[in-house]
């Protein structure tokens, strides 16, 4: 899944707390993936606004990982 800016990232995590959570966990950080590429893409391009974007994103999940893990 292509996370597209903070409110989508806010609506996947909503949509995978139906799953178990292994399965949640591989999602984010599946998500994490593709952002963490994506920044270095707009970073490449130049585009700051795209790569904060990306951070951004990349943030809210691992801050929503790190209490799948507690």
């Amino acid at each position: 899944m292509n996370i597209r800016n903070e409110e989508h990232a806010h609506e996947m995590l909503v949509e995978w707390q139906k799953l178990p959570v292994l399965a949640r966990k591989r999602e984010i950080k599946l998500a994490m993936g593709k952002l963490e590429l994506s920044s270095m893409y707009y970073e490449q391009k130049g585009n700051d606004k795209g790569m904060k974007r990306a951070e951004r994103c990349i943030f809210i999940l691992k801050e929503h990982l790190v209490t799948l893990e507690e």
